[in-house]
């Protein structure tokens, strides 16, 4: 979207799919208009009975963020949809934030933050850090909430030779990042059930944000 000014509205996408697929939905975004993307690795959450029994319920995953202008990259993520198949189960999904501030990008020197439209969002994305090895426990505190699964990412924390804190919490070499998508209306539900299971409110147990969402792919209810 371009308002009366020429000044354009930008938004964060965040499209998670199997392993190997990363590269090929930043080629295709590339063609559609967006130039340049960012792949990290993680793993999803599976609620596969018969996965968990054999022990392979953690199924590698891609996480590819792109930024664009925002009508632009809604008519890409349309195209993504047709070609990767996010509507059906199992085949990724994607999810779009508003974004609030933008530097080191040529192509949009002039932009405007992307305001909510028509009320409140129906999804909200939670983002939860915390030493590694305690993922697992966020997601199992998240599902007894109603969440229906999330996404892990390892990350390393910037404290590699010396101790910093950042929210009174010491970032660490390794971490990890959890992105779970929930509906509006148990939001506050899964937060507060992951703070009370995690004990976030302490020093140096982890942090979470939630942030809104504009517009999702690949969701099952």
């Amino acid at each position: 979207m371009i308002f009366s000014d020429g000044i354009k509205q930008i938004e964060t996408f965040f499209i998670i799919v199997n392993y190997g697929l990363g590269s090929k939905v930043i080629k295709l975004a590339r063609k559609l208009g967006i130039s340049g993307g960012t792949c990290l690795l993680g793993k999803g959450t599976s609620e596969n009975h018969l996965l968990e029994l054999l022990g392979i319920s953690d199924i590698r995953k891609e996480i590819v963020l792109l930024v664009g202008e925002k009508q632009i990259a809604y008519n890409a993520l349309e195209e993504l949809d047709k070609k990767f198949d996010f509507h059906k189960p199992n085949h990724g999904i994607a999810f779009s934030i508003s974004v609030s501030d933008l530097i080191g990008c040529h192509n949009f020197n002039e932009y405007k933050e992307c305001k909510d439209e028509g009320g409140e969002s129906m999804y909200k994305a939670i983002f939860v850090i915390v030493d590694r090895g305690k993922a697992e426990a966020v997601m199992d505190a998240a599902k007894s909430a109603g969440a229906k699964g999330g996404t892990i990412i390892n990350a390393r924390g910037s404290g590699i030779h010396e101790t910093q804190k950042l929210f009174a919490m010491e970032i660490e070499p390794e971490k990890e990042i959890v992105m779970i998508l929930t509906e509006t209306s148990i939001t506050d539900n899964v937060t507060a059930t992951i703070n009370e299971s995690m004990k976030l409110s302490e020093p140096g147990n982890g942090i979470m944000f939630v942030l809104n969402v504009n517009k999702t792919y690949g969701l099952v209810k």
